[in-house]
């Protein structure tokens, strides 16, 4: 049984020519080759694994994070055309603030401007004491390693999701989109689902599960940190869906350096059932019998068709 995990599923860039997201079409001819290689698993074949610790034997689980847009407009669709269900990770901060969570402002930026032009005016902005030193080797080593980046767009990634200390991101943020994009208030509105379209997500068939508040790195955060990201967003989420079927979780970025022991404890204490971490191999029954809260995912680039598209400034018409 494969989990596989999708970000930004789009028919084009929306404008920015550097962005990053998997084109509809290709999204389409992946579902084709997993039907025709593979299968679906139904949604109760998968949950009952979870009772017995049997994975189904063959299949795919398809899971989407982020809370896009993208995922109610043009994945919804598809999935209910081919009678398919999905899991939706959903992170909550931006439902209150009314802003672009910090990861996705740095997309944004990337993507409409380049990684040069945004690394120009982070050296002019960041400072050294801005920068948490723990981990630098293991985040160097494990982060962003099956992108294809070009050099700066990596450092900035990085830079701005790993190595800067939280108290300083928002605000180095805040000041590049200022000087790049001005107000962003129009770019939220049509970034994320409405919590009604959540609502109807789940309404539909599909699985809504959380992805924190804020989209941090687990690993950087102390206890009490990681219990308020997990317990406030599931607040929001059974409010907004009016009971979730289930609680599930997936961690943001993924990869073992990105959590603790701590954060699996936590998830087993709030009745998560299971968490997805991102790890390219086969759930096993190992993992349904004793790491459920870790479970593997593969990113769909790993395979046929999931390749991200990328215009450099072509013309997305």
């Amino acid at each position: 049984m494969k989990a596989i995990m999708y970000h930004y599923v789009r028919p084009q860039s929306g404008g920015m020519p550097y962005f990053r997201y998997l084109a509809l079409d290709s999204f389409r001819r992946q579902l084709d080759h997993f039907a025709e290689t593979e299968g679906f698993v139904e949604k109760d074949a998968f949950l009952e694994s979870l009772t017995t610790g049997q994975p189904v034997g063959k299949g795919v689980v398809l899971t989407f994070d982020d809370g896009f847009s993208d995922h109610y407009d043009y994945v919804l669709p598809e999935l209910k055309k081919r009678g398919l269900w999905g899991i939706f990770y959903i992170p909550t901060h931006m439902y209150a603030t009314g802003q672009l969570l910090d990861v996705h402002r740095i997309h944004v930026l990337l993507g409409k401007f380049g990684g040069e032009a945004i690394l120009s005016r982070l050296r002019h902005i960041l400072s050294d004491t801005m920068l948490s030193h723990n981990h630098v080797a293991e985040f160097h080593n494990m982060t962003y390693a099956t992108q294809d980046n070009d050099q700066s767009t990596s450092f900035v990634k990085r830079t701005l999701n790993y190595f800067i200390s939280y108290e300083y991101r928002e605000k180095v943020l805040d000041d590049l989109m200022e000087m790049f994009f001005g107000r962003e208030q129009a770019i939220m509105s049509e970034f994320y689902m409405s919590d009604a379209k959540i609502k109807a997500m789940q309404d539909e068939g599909m699985m809504i599960g959380s992805h924190s508040v804020t989209h941090p790195v687990f690993s950087k955060l102390d206890e009490e940190a990681q219990r308020r990201e997990l317990e406030d967003s599931f607040a929001f989420l059974e409010k907004a869906t009016g009971g979730l079927q289930i609680r599930t979780f997936c961690y943001p970025y993924g990869g073992f350096h990105s959590f603790t022991p701590t954060t699996e404890r936590l998830l087993d204490e709030l009745g998560c059932r299971f968490a997805f971490n991102v790890e390219a191999r086969d759930i096993e029954p190992a993992d349904l019998e004793n790491r459920r809260q870790a479970l593997p995912r593969y990113d769909c680039n790993r395979f046929a068709h999931g390749a991200a598209h990328l215009e450099y400034g072509k013309d997305p018409g």
